[in-house]
């Protein structure tokens, strides 16, 4: 499973940075004119990135100590970055309001992943 989140974290933070790029330049003119839309496009790029670090994290995790909370873990940034991050920029980009209400399954999906996450790491049998 570490392997699969390791691939994911490379997927997901190739498309993070092509985003963020492709928000900068390509949607210059967009976010010019509808001005409150950029910073919703933004932090989709930042979640995705932080929830990426994330996945490192649970790849990590999952190498040191097996355990179903990691593996959920890992899926639960997955699917937020898809359902949040997704919904953001869906959002930012056709305006398609609807998607606000989408974005906070995947937050909840983050946040059920870093608890996951923190418990996981809390049954460690490594003592360091």
């Amino acid at each position: 499973m570490k392997r699969t989140f390791l691939i994911l974290a490379a997927g997901f933070g190739f498309l993070a940075v092509g985003l963020g790029a492709f928000g900068t330049h390509a949607l210059e003119a967009h976010f010019a004119a509808n001005p409150s839309r950029e910073p919703t496009y933004e932090t989709a790029v930042q979640y995705q990135m932080f929830h990426v670090v994330g996945l490192i994290l649970v790849a990590w995790l999952a190498a040191h100590r097996s355990s179903w909370q990691a593996e959920a873990a890992g899926w639960l940034f997955a699917a937020g970055i898809v359902l949040f991050c997704g919904s953001l920029y869906v959002l930012a980009v056709f305006q398609i309001s609807a998607m606000g209400a989408v974005a906070p399954l995947g937050g909840v999906a983050f946040l059920s992943g870093w608890v996951l996450t923190g418990i996981s790491a809390a049954q460690s049998s490594d003592s360091s």
